[in-house]
Formats: C-alpha cells, structure tokens, sequence
C-alpha cells in the first residue's frame, strides 16, 4: 500500500467507526469536553468565515466546552498603527460580553489570543493584552510574536502573573519563533510565566518532530494547536492526510501531560467549515480515547 493510500485509509479508519462521524451532541451536553483527562477544545480562528455569536453556535453544537479566543472574532480588521489606538480606547466591557457569551453557551475562554507582531508594539499595548485577557475572563494569553518583542512580553507577564504561550509559525528567519532554537532562545532567562504554544502542523511543515520535541519539552508548553500539514512547507490538509503526527502527539499528552489542552485549529478549504471541524473533533475524540 503507497504512502497515499495509507493516510486516507488511517483517516478512514478513525472516522467511521460508530457513532463518530457528525455527532450532534444535545443543548443540555455542552459541558467542558474533556477526553482520558485532556481537554479537547478549538481555536476560534477554525470560525473565521463568521461571526463570534455564529462561532458560539457552532462550536457549541459540535461539543466543544473551551477555546482559545482569537483575535479574529473581537478585534476589527486594521493597520497596525489603527490597531494599537482601538486596543487602547475600546472598553474593556466589549471582550468582558465576549467571555459572558461563551460561558452562557457552556464554553470556557480559556486562553486569548493577542498577537503582537505588527511594528514593534508599546509597554502599553502589551500591558492591554492582559488587561483584555483578565476582562474575557481567559486564563491565559497566546501569541504570535517576535523574538525580539518576549523581553517586554516576559516583564508584562510577571507583573500580571499571568502565562503566555509564544506561538511558532512555518516560516524559518530572523527573529520569527519556528525552530527548536528558536524555542530555547524565546525561553533563556525568562520566567516561568512563558512558555509555547505548541502548533503541531507549523511544526511539521517547518522539518522538525512535535511528538519528540514534546516528549523532552512538554512541561514548557502552554496548549497545542491541531492541525495536519504536509512537510516540507506543505499545505494545511484533513486530518490523517498529512504527515503530522496527530495520533502519536494526544496519546503522548493524554498519558504522559494531560494538563495541556489540544486546541483544533481548522485551516484547509472546505465548503461547510461545521462538518469539518465536527470531523476533526470526532478523529481527536477516538484517537484519545483509543
């Protein structure tokens, strides 16, 4: 059997077993989704083609019970200098009804995304990120960043005692955060308030290994996002179509860090965004529980 044929025959494996494929799952179930001790949760940016009341609706009826709030569904669509001045002056009431929204729906924001890579942003700016986070009622904060911004990041943490997962990208140059050495240098000398937002496809897609990576590394990470990319910079793919590691990653969390949350983050092209993300939710569900 060719290495095609065997991706599409371990994806089938997963999602037809019984009861999996596009489950509903009923109002009065929308409790935290929580598999063998892992949350199984999503990053809002899977519902970027709608609204956050529409996000709320279709992640409830999915099953989810956490994400991670990006930017994307409570922040306009601005230059970076128009950015920075809406961060700045919109009222912290409008994220503190985002969070009450998704509570009410049985989901818990538990991280927020604030990315900070458009110019170098202020002590002001990254101090409002907290400020945001607090007021959505998040736990935590991920970003993607840049190596030189985590000092600054770093010192904004501490006084808020809060921890920030710095989220690597595909892309391999100065000053991004993709590589291992990236990782080791965005974490020298800092604080046990930073850590990575583990993001397995980028990781994959970039020539290195998350299962071993996680398996020396794992209490460094903050949350993973699940994603299936081809390597060698390849596309975005369903899940078991690639070659990122999926399976092998949630069973070493589930028996080895199962405080860590795996956040699927849909990214290929379809055209009805719920039944693929139900899929995704149902292939990660088996393989926890498996």
């Amino acid at each position: 059997m060719d290495k095609t044929m065997l991706q599409r025959s371990r994806r089938s494996a997963i999602l037809a077993l019984p009861g999996v494929l596009m489950t509903r799952r009923p109002a009065s179930a929308l409790h935290r989704s929580v598999f063998r001790g892992v949350v199984l949760g999503t990053q809002t940016y899977s519902f970027r083609d709608r609204p956050l009341d529409e996000a709320i609706l279709a992640m409830a009826q999915i099953g989810f019970g956490s994400c991670e709030l990006s930017g994307r569904h409570v922040e306009p669509s601005l230059r970076s200098a128009e950015l920075r001045q809406w961060r700045l002056t919109v009222p912290l009431g409008h994220f503190a009804t985002a969070g009450e929204k998704l509570r009410q729906a049985g989901i818990e924001p538990q991280i927020f995304t604030y990315n900070l890579t458009l110019t170098p942003p202020s002590d002001t700016e990254i101090e409002r990120g907290f400020e945001i986070a607090k007021a959505l009622g998040a736990k935590t904060i991920s970003s993607s960043t840049r190596l030189s911004i985590v000092p600054a990041i770093d010192a904004a943490a501490r006084r808020h005692k809060m921890r920030v997962g710095l989220h690597n990208h595909s892309l391999i140059k100065q000053d991004e955060i993709t590589t291992p050495d990236d990782f080791a240098a965005a974490l020298r000398g800092r604080s046990e308030y930073m850590a990575i937002t583990l993001d397995i496809g980028h990781f994959t897609a970039a020539g290195f290994n998350p299962t071993r990576w996680l398996q020396q590394h794992h209490r460094e990470v903050l949350s993973l996002h699940i994603k299936d990319r081809k390597k060698n910079q390849g596309p975005n793919v369903p899940f078991g179509q690639g070659d990122t590691p999926i399976d092998p990653v949630l069973r070493y969390i589930r028996d080895n860090a199962p405080e860590i949350p795996a956040l699927i983050e849909y990214e290929y092209n379809s055209n009805d965004t719920v039944a693929e993300v139900q899929k995704c939710f149902d292939y990660c569900k088996i393989v926890l529980l498996s």
